[in-house]
């Protein structure tokens, strides 16, 4: 069983994606609304998937997600978020991220995402 960890800042997002994950399988081991609270929680609870926001107060998905990077460069982060400009997919990309899923979403593309990994 996956085990997920969830970043987003708004509390409604991080309770549907966690009933929509745990319905499919999905073992969600922690939350974080913001991108310190998720590399911390990263860290200290090793997910084999974080699901990561974007716009956060704090530390934003994408510093996040280098910080994360350098704790572990296998790190399986796949990026959800309603920017879904093109400059901000690039980026995550270009800095390990395995995947980009804009909002709103569809249950199946979210699990058929993180399935793949």
């Amino acid at each position: 069983m996956n085990r997920v960890l969830i970043a987003d800042d708004a509390a409604f997002m991080r309770m549907i994606l966690k009933n929509m994950l745990e319905k499919n399988g999905f073992q969600v081991v922690g939350e974080a609304d913001n991108g310190a609270v998720a590399v911390k929680k990263f860290n200290e609870l090793k997910p084999d998937i974080v699901t990561m926001d974007i716009t956060m107060p704090e530390m934003d998905g994408i510093q996040a997600l280098k910080e994360i990077k350098k704790l572990d460069s296998n790190s399986k982060i796949v990026m959800i978020s309603a920017m879904g400009q093109e400059s901000y997919v690039r980026e995550a990309v270009m800095l390990g991220a395995k995947g980009f899923i804009v909002k709103p979403f569809k249950e199946d593309y979210v699990i058929q995402t993180l399935s793949k990994l």
